[in-house]
């Protein structure tokens, strides 16, 4: 990723965050609305669970400098989702809950270059997550 691609992932992230609560709650509502099938994945309190991803997502945007850093606790996360029976096609659904949620909560400021810069961080992480949990499971 260039600097300003990483650039903007940071700050559209520092603009998102301090509403982690609604955003969590913005983010699982949409998930679940165009991926049913992943709802009964989710078994503990939803609060506590979109605490969870909007500290996953800090830690992510924040290490996105220092990607090589991050692969290892990304790889982790990746296999433990296997224990949460994720399938990689549940990814592509995150994905578009993901780029919505933040589409929902930039407003006009989610431009396509923004976008694509989501776009590219989230692929990567998502792709390195994938290809972690196949090794385990193989």
């Amino acid at each position: 990723m260039t600097p300003e691609k990483i650039e903007l992932v940071q700050g559209t992230w520092a603009r998102v965050a301090p509403n982690a609560d609604q955003v969590a709650v913005l983010f699982y509502d949409r998930l679940f609305e165009i991926a049913p099938e992943v709802k009964p994945l989710f078994k503990g309190d939803m609060q506590e669970q979109g605490k969870k991803l909007m500290q996953m997502l800090s830690l992510a945007v924040n290490g996105l400098p220092k990607l090589e850093a991050l692969v290892p606790a990304v790889q982790d996360m990746g296999v433990r989702h296997l224990d949460y029976r994720v399938k990689p096609e549940h990814y592509d659904s995150v994905g578009a809950a993901l780029l919505w949620t933040l589409e929902q909560g930039l407003g006009e400021d989610y431009t396509p270059e923004v976008r694509q810069a989501w776009t590219e961080t989230y692929v990567t992480l998502a792709t390195v997550m994938k290809d972690a949990a196949a090794a385990a499971a193989a």
